[in-house]
């Protein structure tokens, strides 16, 4: 059973400190994680020994 002496409006301004300080962390992680990310791409090497990338799907020939 819940406390019959609970304030929610009480709770709600006690939180919200903490919810937002949650709320900026996220926020923080996902800038760092996008920028990673895009570090990761940009530092790729490209395909070995190959100037133009062929794709070849099931069946093709490459020479065609």
């Amino acid at each position: 059973m819940s406390d019959p002496g609970t304030n929610l409006e009480t709770e709600k301004r006690r939180h919200r400190p903490a919810l937002t300080g949650i709320a900026v962390v996220l926020g923080f992680v996902a800038i760092i994680t996008a920028v990673y990310s895009v570090m990761v791409v940009e530092r790729a090497p490209g395909p070995d020994g190959a100037e133009e990338q062929v794709e070849v799907g099931p069946g093709g020939d490459p020479e065609e």
